[in-house]
Protein backbone atom coordinates (compact mmCIF):
# COMPACT_ATOMS: atom_id res chain seq x y z
CA UNK A 1 0.00 0.00 0.00
CA UNK A 2 1.36 3.29 -1.08
CA UNK A 3 1.59 6.07 1.64
CA UNK A 4 1.97 9.99 0.06
CA UNK A 5 3.18 11.87 3.63
CA UNK A 6 1.18 15.00 5.11
CA UNK A 7 2.45 17.99 3.52
CA UNK A 8 3.81 20.84 5.61
CA UNK A 9 2.85 24.09 6.77
CA UNK A 10 4.44 27.33 8.24
CA UNK A 11 5.56 27.08 11.81
CA UNK A 12 5.97 23.08 11.27
CA UNK A 13 8.68 21.61 12.75
CA UNK A 14 11.39 19.43 10.76
CA UNK A 15 14.19 17.35 11.59
CA UNK A 16 18.07 17.25 10.34
CA UNK A 17 19.79 14.16 10.68
CA UNK A 18 23.21 12.70 9.07
CA UNK A 19 22.50 9.26 8.49
CA UNK A 20 25.79 8.33 6.69
CA UNK A 21 28.76 11.33 6.88
CA UNK A 22 29.10 14.04 8.67
CA UNK A 23 27.83 17.46 7.06
CA UNK A 24 30.08 20.69 6.68
CA UNK A 25 28.97 22.86 9.88
CA UNK A 26 29.25 25.98 8.27
CA UNK A 27 27.55 25.19 5.37
CA UNK A 28 24.80 23.36 7.85
CA UNK A 29 24.65 26.96 9.72
CA UNK A 30 23.42 28.35 6.10
CA UNK A 31 21.37 25.95 5.26
CA UNK A 32 19.04 25.76 8.49
CA UNK A 33 18.73 29.56 7.65
CA UNK A 34 16.95 28.60 4.80
CA UNK A 35 14.85 26.10 6.53
CA UNK A 36 13.73 28.67 9.10
CA UNK A 37 13.19 31.35 6.54
CA UNK A 38 10.73 29.09 5.22
CA UNK A 39 8.96 29.11 8.14
CA UNK A 40 9.93 25.95 9.33
CA UNK A 41 11.48 24.98 12.86
CA UNK A 42 14.39 23.04 13.17
CA UNK A 43 14.95 20.37 15.48
CA UNK A 44 19.00 18.79 15.18
CA UNK A 45 19.64 15.03 15.52
CA UNK A 46 22.13 14.31 18.51
CA UNK A 47 24.48 12.70 15.89
CA UNK A 48 24.94 15.17 13.17
CA UNK A 49 28.03 16.94 14.91
CA UNK A 50 29.61 13.54 15.64
CA UNK A 51 32.53 11.95 14.13
CA UNK A 52 33.68 8.23 13.80
CA UNK A 53 35.53 8.14 10.50
CA UNK A 54 34.06 8.92 7.69
CA UNK A 55 30.46 8.36 9.56
CA UNK A 56 28.21 10.77 11.70
CA UNK A 57 29.06 8.55 14.75
CA UNK A 58 28.87 5.33 15.20
CA UNK A 59 25.70 2.92 13.46
CA UNK A 60 23.71 3.26 16.89
CA UNK A 61 23.97 7.16 16.93
CA UNK A 62 22.95 7.35 13.11
CA UNK A 63 20.10 5.35 13.93
CA UNK A 64 18.73 6.73 16.99
CA UNK A 65 18.39 10.08 15.34
CA UNK A 66 16.61 7.88 12.40
CA UNK A 67 14.24 6.87 14.86
CA UNK A 68 13.73 9.86 17.06
CA UNK A 69 12.83 12.03 14.79
CA UNK A 70 9.89 9.47 12.90
CA UNK A 71 8.73 8.54 16.77
CA UNK A 72 8.58 12.57 17.93
CA UNK A 73 5.19 13.55 16.40
CA UNK A 74 6.09 16.94 17.00
CA UNK A 75 8.52 16.56 13.36
CA UNK A 76 6.68 16.76 10.34
CA UNK A 77 9.69 16.12 7.92
CA UNK A 78 13.29 14.36 8.04
CA UNK A 79 15.72 16.14 6.10
CA UNK A 80 19.45 14.73 5.43
CA UNK A 81 22.19 16.58 5.84
CA UNK A 82 24.44 15.26 3.35
CA UNK A 83 25.81 11.93 2.17
CA UNK A 84 29.06 10.10 1.91
CA UNK A 85 28.46 6.59 2.94
CA UNK A 86 27.22 5.17 5.92
CA UNK A 87 23.08 4.51 5.58
CA UNK A 88 23.31 0.24 4.52
CA UNK A 89 25.09 -0.16 7.94
CA UNK A 90 21.51 0.91 9.54
CA UNK A 91 19.63 -0.20 6.89
CA UNK A 92 18.74 -4.00 8.91
CA UNK A 93 18.42 -2.25 12.21
CA UNK A 94 15.56 0.00 11.22
CA UNK A 95 12.30 -0.54 12.73
CA UNK A 96 10.67 -0.17 9.27
CA UNK A 97 7.06 -1.03 10.89
CA UNK A 98 7.39 2.00 13.46
CA UNK A 99 8.05 4.30 10.30
CA UNK A 100 5.44 2.85 8.61
CA UNK A 101 3.29 4.02 11.34
CA UNK A 102 4.37 7.19 11.78
CA UNK A 103 4.82 8.47 8.21
CA UNK A 104 5.84 11.55 7.09
CA UNK A 105 8.63 13.23 4.65
CA UNK A 106 11.79 11.71 4.18
CA UNK A 107 14.54 13.54 2.19
CA UNK A 108 18.15 13.81 0.42
CA UNK A 109 19.69 12.00 -1.98
CA UNK A 110 23.30 10.51 -3.19
CA UNK A 111 23.91 7.35 -0.35
CA UNK A 112 20.36 8.19 0.64
CA UNK A 113 19.60 6.56 -1.93
CA UNK A 114 20.45 3.47 0.00
CA UNK A 115 17.45 4.06 2.79
CA UNK A 116 14.88 5.48 -0.15
CA UNK A 117 14.72 1.82 -1.40
CA UNK A 118 14.92 0.57 2.14
CA UNK A 119 11.95 2.32 3.53
CA UNK A 120 9.86 2.30 -0.04
CA UNK A 121 10.15 -1.09 -0.09
CA UNK A 122 9.16 -2.10 3.24
CA UNK A 123 6.40 0.68 4.14
CA UNK A 124 5.37 2.11 0.76
CA UNK A 125 5.92 5.62 1.99
CA UNK A 126 6.86 8.04 -0.68
CA UNK A 127 10.26 9.76 0.05
CA UNK A 128 11.84 12.32 -1.61
CA UNK A 129 15.30 12.28 -3.88
CA UNK A 130 16.19 15.72 -3.05
CA UNK A 131 18.53 18.73 -2.24
CA UNK A 132 20.78 18.36 0.91
CA UNK A 133 21.14 20.59 3.61
CA UNK A 134 25.36 20.72 3.72
CA UNK A 135 25.65 19.64 0.06
CA UNK A 136 23.77 21.86 -1.53
CA UNK A 137 21.39 24.65 -0.19
CA UNK A 138 24.39 25.84 2.13
CA UNK A 139 26.51 26.47 -0.87
CA UNK A 140 26.93 30.34 -2.17
CA UNK A 141 26.01 29.08 -5.45
CA UNK A 142 22.53 27.43 -4.59
CA UNK A 143 20.91 27.47 -7.75
CA UNK A 144 16.86 28.71 -7.38
CA UNK A 145 15.70 25.74 -8.73
CA UNK A 146 17.48 23.94 -5.96
CA UNK A 147 15.41 25.78 -3.28
CA UNK A 148 12.39 26.15 -5.30
CA UNK A 149 12.35 22.26 -5.37
CA UNK A 150 11.26 22.73 -1.22
CA UNK A 151 7.84 23.88 -2.60
CA UNK A 152 7.26 20.37 -3.14
CA UNK A 153 7.07 19.91 0.28
CA UNK A 154 4.53 22.81 1.70
CA UNK A 155 1.82 21.91 -1.74
CA UNK A 156 0.26 19.31 -3.90
CA UNK A 157 2.42 19.86 -7.25
CA UNK A 158 2.17 18.27 -10.10
CA UNK A 159 5.85 18.15 -11.96
CA UNK A 160 6.08 18.37 -15.49
CA UNK A 161 10.04 18.39 -16.44
CA UNK A 162 10.68 19.00 -19.74
CA UNK A 163 13.42 20.45 -22.42
CA UNK A 164 12.80 24.10 -21.23
CA UNK A 165 13.75 23.98 -18.48
CA UNK A 166 16.97 21.40 -19.00
CA UNK A 167 18.00 19.77 -22.45
CA UNK A 168 16.56 16.63 -22.69
CA UNK A 169 17.46 14.01 -25.44
CA UNK A 170 15.21 10.44 -26.28
CA UNK A 171 17.45 7.83 -25.92
CA UNK A 172 14.75 5.55 -26.57
CA UNK A 173 11.55 6.75 -28.01
CA UNK A 174 7.96 6.14 -26.72
CA UNK A 175 5.49 6.85 -24.07
CA UNK A 176 5.45 5.08 -20.70
CA UNK A 177 3.36 5.30 -17.05
CA UNK A 178 4.86 3.72 -13.75
CA UNK A 179 5.71 4.53 -9.95
CA UNK A 180 9.71 6.75 -9.81
CA UNK A 181 12.39 4.59 -8.25
CA UNK A 182 16.02 4.57 -7.92
CA UNK A 183 18.49 7.11 -7.23
CA UNK A 184 22.69 7.21 -6.98
CA UNK A 185 23.63 4.25 -9.74
CA UNK A 186 26.78 2.96 -7.05
CA UNK A 187 24.17 2.57 -4.18
CA UNK A 188 21.86 0.98 -6.14
CA UNK A 189 24.26 -1.17 -7.68
CA UNK A 190 25.00 -1.93 -3.58
CA UNK A 191 21.21 -3.53 -3.02
CA UNK A 192 21.74 -6.16 -5.18
CA UNK A 193 21.65 -9.80 -3.60
CA UNK A 194 20.56 -7.76 -0.06
CA UNK A 195 17.21 -7.78 1.54
CA UNK A 196 16.61 -3.75 0.75
CA UNK A 197 17.28 -5.22 -3.51
CA UNK A 198 15.90 -2.65 -6.34
CA UNK A 199 12.62 -3.31 -7.70
CA UNK A 200 11.98 -2.00 -10.87
CA UNK A 201 9.27 -4.19 -12.11
CA UNK A 202 6.93 -2.05 -14.16
CA UNK A 203 8.85 1.03 -12.82
CA UNK A 204 10.44 3.86 -14.05
CA UNK A 205 13.96 3.39 -13.19
CA UNK A 206 15.78 6.76 -12.36
CA UNK A 207 19.96 6.53 -12.36
CA UNK A 208 22.31 9.58 -11.85
CA UNK A 209 26.04 9.60 -10.24
CA UNK A 210 29.29 11.58 -9.83
CA UNK A 211 32.86 11.32 -9.83
CA UNK A 212 32.68 8.20 -11.51
CA UNK A 213 34.75 7.21 -14.51
CA UNK A 214 32.93 5.74 -17.71
CA UNK A 215 34.55 2.22 -17.28
CA UNK A 216 33.09 2.28 -13.63
CA UNK A 217 29.52 3.00 -15.01
CA UNK A 218 29.98 0.31 -17.39
CA UNK A 219 30.77 -2.11 -14.33
CA UNK A 220 27.49 -1.17 -12.81
CA UNK A 221 25.22 -0.84 -15.94
CA UNK A 222 26.17 -4.14 -16.48
CA UNK A 223 25.54 -5.62 -13.09
CA UNK A 224 22.07 -3.99 -13.57
CA UNK A 225 21.25 -5.10 -16.27
CA UNK A 226 22.54 -8.38 -15.70
CA UNK A 227 20.37 -8.72 -12.89
CA UNK A 228 17.24 -7.56 -15.26
CA UNK A 229 16.81 -4.31 -13.19
CA UNK A 230 16.89 -3.03 -16.71
CA UNK A 231 14.06 -5.46 -18.73
CA UNK A 232 12.06 -5.65 -15.83
CA UNK A 233 11.60 -1.55 -15.97
CA UNK A 234 8.92 -0.13 -17.44
CA UNK A 235 11.27 3.03 -18.69
CA UNK A 236 14.69 4.85 -17.59
CA UNK A 237 15.61 8.17 -16.53
CA UNK A 238 19.13 8.86 -17.48
CA UNK A 239 19.93 11.99 -14.95
CA UNK A 240 22.81 13.70 -14.01
CA UNK A 241 26.37 12.02 -14.33
CA UNK A 242 28.40 14.83 -12.75
CA UNK A 243 32.45 14.91 -13.59
CA UNK A 244 32.29 11.38 -14.51
CA UNK A 245 35.07 11.21 -17.51
CA UNK A 246 37.72 9.46 -17.95
CA UNK A 247 40.86 9.84 -15.41
CA UNK A 248 42.99 6.64 -14.90
CA UNK A 249 42.64 5.86 -18.37
CA UNK A 250 43.24 7.92 -21.44
CA UNK A 251 41.17 5.46 -23.69
CA UNK A 252 37.87 5.50 -22.84
CA UNK A 253 34.10 4.61 -24.20
CA UNK A 254 32.27 8.10 -24.18
CA UNK A 255 29.13 7.77 -22.03
CA UNK A 256 26.73 8.13 -24.68
CA UNK A 257 28.68 4.39 -25.92
CA UNK A 258 28.09 3.02 -22.65
CA UNK A 259 24.39 4.17 -22.19
CA UNK A 260 24.15 2.80 -26.18
CA UNK A 261 24.83 -0.19 -25.12
CA UNK A 262 22.94 -0.86 -22.10
CA UNK A 263 19.77 1.63 -22.19
CA UNK A 264 19.24 1.62 -25.90
CA UNK A 265 19.72 -2.37 -26.49
CA UNK A 266 16.87 -2.49 -23.66
CA UNK A 267 14.25 -0.57 -26.11
CA UNK A 268 12.55 0.64 -23.14
CA UNK A 269 11.22 4.31 -23.54
CA UNK A 270 14.05 6.70 -22.14
CA UNK A 271 14.74 10.32 -21.84
CA UNK A 272 18.25 11.85 -21.23
CA UNK A 273 19.73 14.89 -19.23
CA UNK A 274 17.43 15.27 -16.19
CA UNK A 275 18.97 17.68 -13.26
CA UNK A 276 18.13 15.43 -10.85
CA UNK A 277 21.19 14.08 -8.32
CA UNK A 278 24.45 15.66 -8.43
CA UNK A 279 23.90 18.65 -10.57
CA UNK A 280 23.16 22.01 -10.59
CA UNK A 281 19.78 22.50 -10.39
CA UNK A 282 19.59 19.69 -8.15
CA UNK A 283 15.80 18.92 -8.79
CA UNK A 284 13.44 17.16 -6.12
CA UNK A 285 11.22 14.32 -7.32
CA UNK A 286 9.24 12.16 -5.14
CA UNK A 287 9.97 8.42 -5.23
CA UNK A 288 7.45 6.10 -5.12
CA UNK A 289 4.94 8.94 -7.22
CA UNK A 290 3.40 7.46 -10.27
CA UNK A 291 4.94 9.21 -13.39
CA UNK A 292 4.38 9.78 -16.98
CA UNK A 293 7.31 9.62 -19.45
CA UNK A 294 6.90 10.74 -22.83
CA UNK A 295 10.34 10.43 -24.29
CA UNK A 296 8.60 11.33 -27.43
CA UNK A 297 7.34 14.74 -26.37
CA UNK A 298 10.71 14.82 -24.21
CA UNK A 299 8.55 15.47 -21.07
CA UNK A 300 8.28 13.96 -17.47
CA UNK A 301 5.19 14.71 -15.37
CA UNK A 302 5.26 13.39 -11.75
CA UNK A 303 2.26 13.02 -9.23
CA UNK A 304 2.53 15.11 -6.08
CA UNK A 305 4.45 13.40 -3.29
CA UNK A 306 2.52 14.32 -0.49
CA UNK A 307 -1.16 14.11 0.54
Amino acid sequence: MKIAPQGLKRGDAVGVIAPASPPDPGKLDAAVRFLKNLGLHVKMGRAVAKKHGYLAGKDEDRLRDLHDMFEDPSIKAVICACGGYGTARIAQQIDYRMLKNNPKIFWGYSDITFLHTAIRQNTGLITFHGPMLSSDIGRDDVHPLTKYSFQQLFQQMTLTLTDEITPLETVVEGKVKGELTGGNLAILVTTLGTPFEIDTRGKLLLIEDVDEEPYRIDRMLNHLKMAGKFSEAAGILVCDFHNCTPKKREESLTLQNIFQDYIVSEGKPSLSGFKIGHSSPNIAVPLGAEAVLDADQKQLTIEPGIS
